[in-house]
């Protein structure tokens, strides 16, 4: 997911102030941690029982991937659909040399704007946009691209406190 901690989905404020309306902690997190949340009684979308691992990544790291993709092969594509393909560039990194990794892309492939409108708009909204290392990105006051791609990881969310908040739903809400 891409990190958007600290902006509330339900802002309009804050809606202004993220390029990404898909593909982000706002909906992820939520939904993994309270999955009866949407409009399907008891709906079978358990994703806890099934991650290992969640990641998170960061604004800057996916519209750097975004324009990777569409310099080196040809593919122009908005930066939601890119999220799971900026999460496998930082874990591949991680990985043996002889390793694979497959990426499920994310529901909307080729989802998204361009990014240089969506770049101008943020920039219309007063977020910051430079070239640095991406840990120093606010979500809702900076976009960082990284200095070089070494500089795009993984964040591992914790996943514990993540099936903690999934209980303390379940006795909430039943």
């Amino acid at each position: 997911s891409v990190d958007l901690s600290g902006l509330h989905m339900a802002s309009d404020r804050d809606f202004n102030r993220k390029s990404f309306t898909t593909g982000h902690t706002g909906f992820g997190i939520p939904f993994a941690t309270w999955p009866d949340r949407s409009d399907v009684p008891r709906s079978a979308a358990r994703p806890l029982r099934y991650l290992d691992r969640y990641v998170t990544i960061k604004q800057g790291e996916v519209f750097y991937i975004t324009e990777a993709l569409a310099q080196l092969e040809g593919l122009e594509r908005g930066p939601a659909g890119n999220t799971s393909l900026t999460a496998a560039f930082a874990l591949a990194q991680e990985m043996d040399e002889d390793k694979v990794i497959v990426v499920q892309e994310t529901e909307y492939t080729g989802a998204g704007k361009h990014i240089l409108p969506q770049l101008s708009f943020a920039r219309e909204n007063g977020i910051e946009i430079k070239f640095g290392n991406p840990d120093d990105e606010v979500p809702g006051e900076s976009i960082i691209l990284p200095e070089h791609p070494s500089l795009i990881k993984a964040r591992d969310v914790d996943l514990n406190k993540l099936k903690n908040s999934y209980i303390k739903n379940c006795v909430k809400n039943n």
